[in-house]
């Protein structure tokens, strides 16, 4: 008896404890959240841009940062950090702009807006410095756009070209012996491929040498013309791999001098006109960001964000069709909202889910202009959901199309047997009631239908595309086949309207809505500041798991994709698409 109260004294104290613990941390996060405290720019001010940060498509509350009490806890999206760049522009107070350039945290359409941004900044006559010890070759990318480029004189830049590197599966499979069971439409769609070939199909190598000239070509072309070097050069340079030192770098005009840290401090100074001792005013972005908050409340412009994986349902970090449609709703219900800009950056997904979405923004265009703003991504599922819109924006490196569907039943009853000595037996009240099961292979007669369904959810997806963008049938089904096009290639097929940012999809909503005075209202609403913390954590474990993994991370990645893949008819890119 004595031991049973102990013990339960103790776990009530330590209930006791904890629940004032978790009182107090969530009342710190608040107090840290609702804070008044202003944060003053301040003359003479640069503006700090580390490039490795990686800028979500909204903007990200960040508790853990609120609570150790650096700053209001919250990261800017894409837009607001394209939005702060060319506020800073006519900002009297920001001198000019200091990019850290060792890594890049975002893909290559998001580059291109970030990017454009800083070339219109350093059009101000306001400085542009980048900075690097090992600059990475997206990096440079940005980098190149500034006024003044250094290296540090022991490190290195990457400039080497691109390249794609596909996991095959299929060897893996044979050896456990699972049978995937594929069902697929669309010569191009490659989605499936790791699973039933050991090496690229000719159709697959074909469209992805193509997209990545593209991207490569963009890439040149715009390194070029800030450095003054043709894009010939440039890629005799890659191919030659001529930069291999920093003295490379130098002597080939990819930097404009080899300094250390402290000596690209000493040139800022003097661009402020600062001496001795006297500290540069430097201020981050996300610093910025709170300095200058911007309009919050009722908006004329609903804007929203489209990013990640599209799923049938509710769920966080995912295009949730649910959760979706009540946006979507939402912002065609609402009597303020005079346009709705969407913005895609999504690989697809779910076939189901994808048609759910297109409804509700069918619906919503016959209230009020629908416009799509494209990011990374807007393929397959993404760009089901974004092929109604009025005009379509997309960047020259955003990838797009992908226009085909597929389907994995996994056969796993030989893994079962031979491996684990599981067998499976049961009754059944008709003859297809477990079809799907992975315990047994389909039949001729259930493989059939299953391809029906695929062939059916194809020509929908065409269909919705040839109704969409105002297209002859014949010229979709031409376009399509599952086939990967670039921005720049989807507007000249007729895919995509023009070339543009999330700044020009805005504007051209505000023209065709007849909206002067542009206020922004952002969905999906974000959460509570409880819930963020969460969020938070679960972030946390997910970059703990990557760290640990290194360069098997891709692996865990592959795996985890082939999990979501199974089952549910998808219309989605080939996976974990990882452009070096």
């Amino acid at each position: 008896m004595r031991s049973f109260l102990k013990f339960f004294f103790a776990s009530f104290l330590a209930l006791i404890f904890f629940s004032v613990i978790a009182f107090f941390f969530v009342l710190m996060i608040a107090v840290r959240m609702t804070s008044d405290k202003k944060v003053v720019v301040g003359s003479n001010a640069v503006l700090v841009i580390d490039l490795n940060d990686h800028y979500a498509e909204q903007r990200i509350q960040t508790p853990l940062r609120a609570l150790a009490g650096e700053g209001a806890g919250s990261n800017p999206g894409l837009y607001d950090a394209v939005r702060l760049i060319r506020q800073a522009a006519t900002d009297d107070n920001v001198k000019g702009i200091y990019l850290k350039a060792d890594g890049s945290g975002n893909g290559h359409a998001s580059s291109e807006e970030i990017r454009r941004a800083i070339v219109d900044f350093s059009k101000s006559k306001k400085f542009v410095y980048a900075y690097g010890e090992m600059i990475s070759q997206n990096a440079y990318f940005l980098a190149s756009a500034a006024n003044k480029v250094y290296l540090h004189p022991k490190g290195g830049i990457d400039f080497s070209g691109y390249a794609i590197t596909m996991m095959y599966l299929k060897g893996t499979l044979e050896k456990l012996e699972i049978q995937p069971q594929i069902f697929y439409n669309g010569k191009f769609k490659s989605a499936t491929e790791p699973l039933r070939e050991t090496k690229m199909t000719e159709a697959n190598r074909i469209q992805t040498t193509v997209f990545l000239g593209e991207l490569y070509g963009d890439f040149l072309m715009k390194v070029g013309a800030s450095r003054g070097i043709d894009t010939a050069t440039l890629h005799q340079y890659a191919n030659a791999g001529t930069i291999q030192y920093p003295e490379d770098a130098l002597k080939y005009k990819l930097v404009d001098g080899l300094k250390y840290d402290d000596q690209v401090m000493d040139e800022i100074k003097q661009k402020l006109n600062l001496k001795g001792d006297d500290k540069v005013n430097f201020i981050a972005l996300n610093r910025y960001d709170e300095a200058k908050a911007g309009y919050e409340g009722n908006g004329n412009i609903a804007l929203i964000y489209a990013e990640g994986d599209i799923v049938s349902g509710s769920a966080d970090k995912a295009i949730a069709s649910e959760d979706y449609i009540k946006t979507i709703r939402e912002a065609r219900q609402d009597n303020d909202v005079k346009a709705i800009v969407f913005r895609v950056n999504s690989p697809g997904g779910s076939a189901l889910a994808s048609e759910g979405i297109w409804r509700e923004l069918t619906l919503a265009r016959k209230a009020k202009p629908v416009i799509v703003s494209m990011g990374d991504y807007a393929a397959s599922g993404g760009y089901y959901i974004s092929c109604m819109a009025d005009s379509i924006f997309a960047e020259p490196t955003t990838l797009t199309g992908s226009i085909g569907v597929f389907a994995i039943l996994p056969n796993m009853q030989a893994f079962f047997n031979n491996k684990l000595g599981i067998t499976f037996d049961g009754v059944k009240t008709g003859e297809y009631a477990d079809l799907g099961t992975t315990s047994r292979p389909l039949t001729e007669k259930e493989k059939f239908m299953v391809q029906r369904s695929v062939d059916t959810i194809y020509a929908t997806f065409k269909h919705r595309v040839t109704e969409g963008r105002k297209l002859e049938a014949t010229v979709v089904d031409s376009i399509a086949q599952g086939r990967v096009w670039t921005g720049i290639q989807a507007q000249r097929m007729g895919l995509v309207d023009r070339l543009g940012g999330i700044d020009d999809a805005v504007n051209c909503a505000a023209r065709m809505a007849n909206v002067a005075d542009v206020k922004i209202v952002s969905f999906p609403k974000q959460k509570d500041p409880y819930q963020q913390l969460l969020k938070s954590l679960g972030g946390v474990r997910a970059s703990m798991v990557k760290e640990e993994l290194g360069e098997h991370y891709q692996l865990y990645q592959t795996i985890k994709e082939l999990k979501k893949l199974t089952g549910e008819i998808q219309a989605k890119l080939p996976y974990n698409l990882t452009i070096q």
